[in-house]
């Protein structure tokens, strides 16, 4: 579940000025098997089993 309370993404939305966004992928050695609606403690938990590597890109966005 995102912050938006839906289940999808949702996108950069800042208020007002720039901000950063944190996007992490994980390198996993096989597909993951988590219900829909899964916490994100869940997920995590699933994800360590699995984690072969990980990366995080660090973008910044802002509205006009």
């Amino acid at each position: 579940m995102n912050d938006f309370g839906k289940l999808e993404y949702g996108g950069p939305c800042p208020p007002t000025g720039t901000h950063r966004y944190f996007f992490k992928v994980y390198a996993l050695d096989r597909e993951l098997k988590v219900p829909e609606g899964a916490t994100k403690g869940e997920l995590m938990s699933a994800i360590e089993q699995y984690k072969i590597d990980t990366a995080q890109l660090v973008g910044l966005y802002s509205r006009k």
